[in-house]
């Protein structure tokens, strides 16, 4: 790929208005392809494509403020875009949102808001989402404990999880097997396979 003419191309839409290729351009500044790394210029033109309402742009401006990069850090700013990315269905912006609410970052911390934003990006087939549901499950935190769910996320997020993912997902789908009655482990093998077959993998 010609990055040079790549940045021409996506100047001369942005400048016009074109949110993908503001979001793309601001890609070319994030990543220092065909241009200097600028953290500011990608934030800028984020911005523009973001109060257009494009969610990857939404998305990554959040995460601009949540790390500090090209803007002062701030949760606040983080949590409000990734709150308008992830209501379009985003599944990135609600595993952070969860993240956020997980950890108290942005505001008060708040198991059931984490929870809820998960099951929404779990829903999508995300992985992090899948294996945090089945921990909270475990742990009865923002929803009331519940074994048969947990093995039920943790088992999902295995199957379609790799590397660190795989074996953290898991070690906890097996750890739960242990402590579940045969008739529940069936039960929610069960519906690990009908989530399965309902959510074929893109």
């Amino acid at each position: 790929m010609d990055y040079g003419k790549a940045v021409k191309w996506y100047r001369m839409a942005a400048e016009q208005g074109s949110a993908d290729a503001q979001f793309a351009l601001g890609v070319m500044y994030g990543k220092g392809d065909g241009v200097a790394q600028d953290y500011t210029e990608a934030v800028k033109w984020w911005r523009k494509a973001a109060e257009q309402g494009f969610a990857p742009a939404q998305y990554n401006l959040g995460k601009m403020y949540q790390e500090g990069q090209g803007v002062p850090q701030d949760h606040l700013e983080a949590v409000k875009w990734w709150r308008k990315a992830a209501e379009q269905g985003y599944a990135d912006a609600q595993f952070a949102l969860g993240v956020m609410y997980g950890n108290g970052d942005g505001g008060p911390q708040d198991y059931q808001e984490a929870v809820k934003w998960w099951r929404k990006a779990a829903e999508q087939g995300d992985v992090d989402a899948m294996r945090n549901l089945g921990i909270f499950y475990l742990k009865g935190k923002g929803v009331p404990q519940d074994l048969v769910q947990s093995y039920f996320w943790s088992s999902l997020a295995a199957s379609r999880g790799s590397g660190g993912k795989y074996n953290n997902a898991s070690n906890t789908r097996d750890r739960i097997a242990k402590l579940l009655p045969p008739e529940k482990l069936v039960e929610a093998q069960r519906m690990t396979r009908e989530w399965e077959k309902s959510h074929p993998r893109k």
